[in-house]
């Protein structure tokens, strides 16, 4: 935990992001804002291999951390809303 802001992410949430389970436009509600899943994939980069290392870059650009979105998700705002450290996060 002490390394997640190297990551750059606005959210860490606990929720499987695979693409199974969160297509695009799948809704998520965090604290009272909507989100929605987009068809934009979130990929590494120099500064996530840099600070990760390459073997880490490899992994998440691989066919099976591309489909699991080990590197994480793109979403967009649906609703604007309050989001506060511990809220739940559901699919809607």
């Amino acid at each position: 935990k002490d390394r997640w802001q190297l990551a750059g992410d606005q959210l860490f949430v606990d929720l499987d992001l695979s693409a199974e389970n969160v297509p695009p436009g799948t809704r998520i509600s965090v604290g009272s804002a909507i989100l929605e899943a987009t068809n934009q994939p979130h990929t590494g980069c120099k500064k996530f291999a840099a600070r990760f290392g390459a073997d880490a870059l490899k992994l998440i650009s691989s066919p099976e951390g591309k489909e699991l979105r080990l590197r994480g998700m793109n979403t967009k705002v649906v609703q604007s809303g309050e989001i506060k450290p511990g809220d739940p996060v559901k699919k809607l």
